[in-house]
């Protein structure tokens, strides 16, 4: 009877490995929103001629063609690198970068008033 109830080691597992691929997903895609915001404009500059040198072989599709191209190179780097960095066994716990995801983020500095050594002594 217990060992129905026990959740199985290998379930417990998969659930790690899922939580670990969707939390780099959602990591690397901020990254390359914020941080790779050059690539980003480099991108659109590239797509946007990209487009126009194709309208004269494929004047309807073109610009759908290479639109997909661009988010599906963009979705299948996110998926790949979140996939190896969870098949390498690299969790975002042991990341220092990301204490952000984990809500432990320590002030680097208290902040000081100008009026408190007026009114600090009130307070206490």
């Amino acid at each position: 009877m217990e060992f129905a109830q026990k959740p199985s080691l290998s379930k417990v597992y998969s659930l790690t490995l899922v939580k670990s691929f969707l939390v780099w997903s959602f990591t690397l895609t901020v990254c390359l929103l914020v941080v790779g915001f050059p690539l980003i404009v480099l991108m659109a500059t590239v797509g946007a001629l990209a487009s126009v040198i194709l309208q004269s072989v494929l004047p309807v599709s073109a610009v759908l063609l290479v639109v997909g191209s661009l988010l599906g190179a963009n979705v299948l780097a996110i998926v790949v690198g979140a996939a190896l960095l969870t098949s390498k066994g690299i969790h975002p716990q042991d990341v220092d970068w990301l204490r952000w995801l984990h809500g432990e983020a320590r002030p680097s500095h208290t902040s000081v008033y100008a009026a408190c050594p007026l009114t600090c002594s009130l307070v206490q």
